[in-house]
């Protein structure tokens, strides 16, 4: 058994010179799977560029920071940016925005394409499934700005072909992009008809590794197609739709900028100011660089611990979570 596992941990190296794994150094390990190392390098300098350098930045909310002082230049202020944020009047209003909205769709989106996957998985006609699976996935490829459009030309009060509708019923008109009531439940809305479909992509793809020996064997014993889905499906893609849902849980303070900037107004601004858009007004608007960053790091390190802390969950729970 020693032998094998030895003999099976032996690595030949381009020079001809064979290596057991346990004594190759870091640098010979590299050296032969060179190759792969350099199709890393793309992405790993995207990564380092984009995403590590700018968080040198990050400084500048624990400074008073001036353009014309420069980062190193401006006045350390300590924690006094983050006081301030916290003491703000929007605080709690863009908390409560942010959190609704967040909270809307972790309930009524974030199971839409695990349903909708379930479904097609039952689709046993190769043609027809793929066709819709098109159909659905066109959706996602449509810009924001599109998507907003096509909103307003459905519910304006004018000639909204679902106010139109409406009307037509009950005899009055609902003017849902002005109601700040309504508004969450839009975002909700758009949210499911521009992303459901996408979504599915990798739920499907974790269906199809699903052994099909073991829906045989329950047919044998008289198990009926939602038996099948309870007991074989959902088990099976259990440890995927655990990863999703930290991954979502993470981005509960990331409503998304463009989507609720575009539908947003004067008339439903109430519920509609989040953290991303007031980031965008009071930093690149105002012009208050340090004051939102502070806001920014808020919403990061909030979202890293909701990571860590589902995560955390998932594995006292007994599943793998996402490390």
């Amino acid at each position: 058994m020693s032998s094998k596992k030895k003999k099976n941990n032996v690595i030949t190296l381009s020079n001809g010179r064979t290596v057991t794994l346990n004594r190759m150094s870091t640098l010979q390990y590299m050296k032969h799977h060179k190759w792969l190392y350099i199709m890393l390098l793309p992405g790993l300098l995207y990564f380092i560029l984009f995403k590590y350098v700018p968080m040198g930045g990050l400084v500048i909310a624990f400074k008073e920071y001036s353009p014309f002082k420069g980062i190193w230049g401006s006045p350390w202020v300590g924690f006094g940016q983050f006081q301030k944020f916290f003491n703000t009047p929007d605080f709690f209003r863009l908390l409560r925005n942010t959190l609704g909205i967040s909270l809307l769709q972790l309930v009524i989106y974030f199971p839409a394409p695990i349903i909708l996957s379930l479904f097609l998985n039952e689709v046993m006609h190769n043609g027809y499934k793929r066709v819709v699976q098109t159909l659905i996935y066109i959706p996602h490829f449509v810009s924001w700005v599109i998507v907003a459009s096509l909103t307003y030309q459905l519910f304006n009060v004018t000639d909204g072909v679902v106010n139109m509708l409406f009307k037509a019923v009950t005899g009055t008109t609902f003017d849902v992009l002005a109601k700040g009531s309504a508004f969450w439940g839009l975002i909700v809305g758009q949210d499911i008809w521009r992303e459901t479909g996408y979504g599915t992509i990798i739920f499907l793809a974790a269906l199809a590794g699903v052994d099909q020996e073991m829906y045989e064997a329950a047919r044998v014993d008289g198990a009926g197609r939602w038996r099948l889905m309870w007991h074989i499906t959902l088990p099976a893609i259990r440890g995927t739709i655990i990863m999703m849902l930290i991954l979502r849980v993470g981005g509960l303070l990331n409503t998304g900028y463009e989507q609720i900037f575009l539908m947003r107004n004067d008339l439903n601004m109430a519920y509609a100011d989040v953290f991303d858009t007031y980031i965008y007004t009071r930093g690149i608007k105002n012009g208050q660089y340090s004051f939102s960053t502070a806001a920014g790091m808020f919403k990061s390190v909030v979202g890293m611990i909701l990571v860590l802390g589902s995560n955390k969950i998932s594995k006292m729970c007994g599943e793998s979570g996402i490390y």
